[in-house]
């Protein structure tokens, strides 16, 4: 054996029991060895474990990743935990850099905030290293946990099942290899390779709605709750999802007309002659390319707005999400918000 395949295996440990193996090759099935990959790590057993098997990916496929944590500084010791984090990656040669969230922070809607914070600091690292790919440690616990959340606002069918195994944002793919995997699986891979992970106080903390509905996740476990059949629910509802968004994208593609330099598009009568749900969407992907935000409004604002441009003729420019909506005759014309 070359020394090279030596060193690394020392540095990699090849975990010697059936569940980690199996993880790994179906990990590894997820990503492809040819392209480059931007990684988001928090330093909890999730991000470690990805952490371990991108390397171990890495290392085999000799493909290239970047590693990043982001401070947000909403605690004292976020940037001391940061730093260790660093720390415990250069245990298996993982150089990880850490982004830092500068500026005034909210006193509400913290979570979602910081959230939204944390993928624009990744989203400038990928567009300086010309990244098309990141990948995040979400797992098949967070997924049931969006799940509930979107439901207790009352979401769509597209909100429902949005933690999917691949999304796109600004070109970017969104990638979760682990979105079948069970935290239990991923805690015990980092237990295994780094002898611990970062416990976040905030994950006990139920003044955040996630906490809290995490906590009635377990306690419906206790009367029987059958995450398996959510799992058989949440892939019924993807497949009407994806049947959706195909003819949301047809509706677009027959029935409006962009115009690549104003960075406006046109829609016209027959875009608004299609069921609501394909109307909703199609504005809404519409909305989120003109104005390159990365969230789109709320879908009962969109409704609203919807409903003003249809019921009066002479209605005066709308704004919403960055975008200024113009009714001329029958058609309406989305074009991008100056600020």
């Amino acid at each position: 054996m070359k020394k090279k395949s030596l060193s690394a295996q020392k540095i990699i440990p090849n975990l010697k029991n059936k569940s980690s193996n199996l993880i790994f090759k179906n990990f590894e099935k997820k990503l492809d060895k040819n392209q480059i990959y931007c990684v988001a790590i928090s330093g909890g057993p999730d991000s470690l474990a990805l952490a371990y098997l991108t390397k171990r990916f890495s290392d085999k496929y000799k493909n290239k990743f970047y590693y990043y944590i982001v401070d947000h500084k909403l605690r004292p010791e976020s940037s001391k935990e940061a730093a260790q984090v660093v720390n415990l990656l250069k245990k298996i040669k993982i150089k990880c850099k850490i982004l830092k969230w500068i500026g005034k922070k909210p006193k509400s809607n913290i979570q979602s905030l910081a959230r939204f914070q944390r993928y624009s600091l990744l989203l400038k690292e990928c567009k300086k290293n010309k990244i098309n790919n990141i990948v995040l440690g979400h797992h098949k616990d967070d997924r049931d946990e969006n799940f509930f959340i979107r439901l207790t606002r009352g979401s769509g069918l597209k909100g429902l099942v949005s933690f999917s195994e691949k999304s796109q944002n600004f070109n970017v793919n969104f990638l979760r290899p682990l979105i079948n995997f069970e935290k239990e699986q991923l805690i015990h891979i980092s237990k295994k390779v780094f002898k611990g992970y970062i416990n976040d106080p905030s994950n006990k903390d139920e003044k955040f709605k996630r906490i809290r509905i995490r906590n009635l996740i377990n306690e419906l476990k206790k009367e029987g709750f059958d995450k398996d059949k959510l799992n058989l629910t949440l892939n019924n509802l993807k497949d009407s999802n994806e049947a959706l968004e195909f003819y949301s994208n047809k509706n677009i593609f027959d029935n409006s007309s962009f115009n690549f330099k104003k960075n406006l598009v046109i829609l016209n009568k027959s875009f608004f002659e299609q069921p609501k749900e394909i109307i909703l969407r199609s504005v809404t992907n519409l909305m989120l390319k003109i104005s390159k935000n990365y969230y789109p409004p709320r879908g009962k604002r969109i409704k609203r707005l919807l409903d003003t441009l249809e019921l009066r003729h002479n209605v005066k420019n709308q704004t919403l999400g960055g975008c200024i909506f113009k009714k001329v005759n029958e058609s309406i014309i989305i074009s991008k918000e100056i600020s």
